[in-house]
């Protein structure tokens, strides 16, 4: 491997200065007759450590947050006169920086298979991906030429979809193959909205290129030709890297008509949404593909049937996607159980993005790989799955992350965020905190979610204040459970949930904001 800096572009790095750091860098360079070069690219993981700088060959990993861009230039001018190897790169540290080791947890614990050239590659260059090893499955399935083979690997892999609700991919993928008619659609859900959720982000803004491969590979097993990557406009940049990927693989004849010259054509449109959080339901999400205003519809017909313009669809999210060059290149027994993508927030001393094996524990994510809640603090529970999930108290950590342990526990995995909370933590507040969020981006549809979520909101908003009484926390746990039986969609469905699980883990903290002689009685 040549001698390279690769530094961390994306949004969170470019959020602490690092595209400043970058011209720096790029100065230093210009006078250099030595073949050193620095790249832009995604996500390297620890977002708290930011901005973060790899160098290869040796693979150091530096944090650059304490470092001045003047002095960066300097020093690096002045390794690279002593020359890109041992004498040079190999000991060099800007003064300010912080060199991570490549043992601490929060690295040496991960298995990226969905992210494995995310931080590697050059987003913006398809050469880069190409060297990295992307675009490397389509053309073998092609070759094989069986559909149905394609669908019985995703199968038998047990790959359940990353978006939150679980659903066996292998199974939605045979269901949409199994429609009549020549015209068939795949859509990428890419409208992660979330609190506290940038995993999807972090693959379209690292390596877009995995996630249009998967989808060029979803569309030939079950017969489509054009696809749409419905993605939320507050991610500019990860719509602009995603524009030039398509434009570059549409280039290179990987995406197209006539792929690899086959008869399979496949194209790919981006369509920029306004960030309504209800469009990341599945049927709110056509109506906006369609043009229309994001609002959900009864179902059945399920989108498998009646999709994008009546045509049978396939929606499956980012990271859904983005497993499926790495369990074709790796086969089902090597894949295992395949990984989980997380973003790590909240109180926890080192946040980021990590993906690990399906099942490890909660506590090895929050504690040791997160390394815990911030000095002289406890850890009190664990937010996952967004408004649609719930709270998992600290006794619990112990834990495997898969959809069923965390359904016994009262929350979903979601799409993977995931937010620490320590013992500062009223969660009452939190759950106030979801409820607001869920009633401000309701479309209005059903009455029982749009009036619902207000009432809701007013009860947690009267027993924070010290006004309520026992009846409204009986209240609340009654409207709870109608607003999710009576919503039309999944937000209302799933909107009262951090209210229940804060209920079920954390009674204490709502009956403490009750009058102690009614608590007493």
């Amino acid at each position: 491997m040549s001698a390279c800096l690769r530094l961390c572009t994306a949004a969170s790095c470019r959020s602490r200065g690092a595209t400043e750091l970058l011209e720096h860098c790029r100065k230093a360079l210009a006078s250099d007759q030595a073949q050193l070069r620095v790249k832009e690219v995604g996500c390297l993981g620890p977002c708290s450590d930011g901005p973060l700088l790899a160098i290869d060959p040796t693979d150091r990993l530096l944090s650059l947050q304490e470092v001045n861009g003047s002095d960066l230039e300097t020093s690096l001018a002045e390794a690279l006169q002593r020359g890109n190897d041992a004498t040079g790169l190999k000991q060099w540290q800007p003064s300010g920086s912080r060199e991570l080791s490549p043992d601490e947890p929060f690295l040496n614990l991960q298995r990226r298979l969905v992210l494995g050239r995310c931080g590697v590659v050059d987003p913006e260059s398809l050469a880069d991906a190409l060297a990295a090893g992307a675009w490397q499955q389509l053309p073998r399935v092609l070759e094989q030429n069986d559909p149905p083979a394609v669908i019985e690997i995703v199968r038998r892999s047990g790959l359940r979809g990353r978006g939150g609700a679980g659903y066996p991919t292998g199974l939605k993928w045979a269901t949409v193959a199994a429609m009549p008619g020549s015209q068939k659609v795949v859509v990428c859900n890419a409208d992660e909205g979330d609190p506290g959720a940038f995993m999807d982000r972090t693959l379209m803004e690292g390596d877009p290129h995995t996630l249009l491969e998967g989808m060029a590979i979803a569309a030939f097993a079950v017969g489509a030709q054009q696809g749409f990557i419905y993605v939320r406009a507050e991610y500019p940049l990860a719509i602009e890297r995603l524009r030039t990927a398509i434009s570059a693989a549409e280039q290179q004849g990987w995406l197209g008509r006539g792929i690899g010259g086959s008869g399979f054509s496949f194209e790919i449109e981006l369509r920029v949404g306004a960030g309504a959080y209800v469009c990341g339901e599945e049927t709110a999400l056509i109506h906006s593909i369609e043009g229309r205003r994001g609002v959900p519809r009864p179902r059945p017909p399920y989108p498998a049937e009646h999709g994008v313009f009546g045509l049978p669809t396939l929606i499956n999210n980012v990271e859904t996607f983005g497993n499926i060059p790495a369990l074709l290149e790796l086969g089902v027994e090597a894949y295992g159980t395949g990984t989980k993508v997380f973003s790590l927030t909240g109180h926890v001393q080192r946040s980021g993005v990590l993906e690990v094996p399906m099942g490890t524990s909660l506590r090895t994510i929050v504690e040791t790989m997160g390394g815990g809640a911030p000095q002289g603090r406890q850890i009190k529970a664990v937010q996952t799955g967004g408004p649609s999930g719930g709270c998992v108290p600290a006794s619990a950590l112990d834990s495997p992350v898969d959809y069923d342990s965390l359904k016994a526990l009262g929350t979903i995995m979601g799409s993977g965020g995931m937010v620490v909370l320590d013992d500062t933590t009223n969660m009452v507040d939190i759950a106030a905190f979801f409820i607001a969020f869920s009633r401000e981006e309701s479309c209005g549809k059903c009455i029982p979610c749009r009036s619902g979520t207000v009432q809701l909101e007013m009860l947690l908003r009267k027993l924070l204040e010290r006004r309520g009484q026992v009846a409204d926390l009986e209240q609340l746990e009654a409207l709870c459970h109608t607003v999710a039986d009576a919503s039309l969609c999944g937000l209302g469905q799933s909107a009262p949930k951090p209210v229940l699980s804060t209920l079920r883990h954390f009674r204490g903290d709502y009956l403490a904001l009750l009058p102690a002689a009614e608590v007493q009685r």
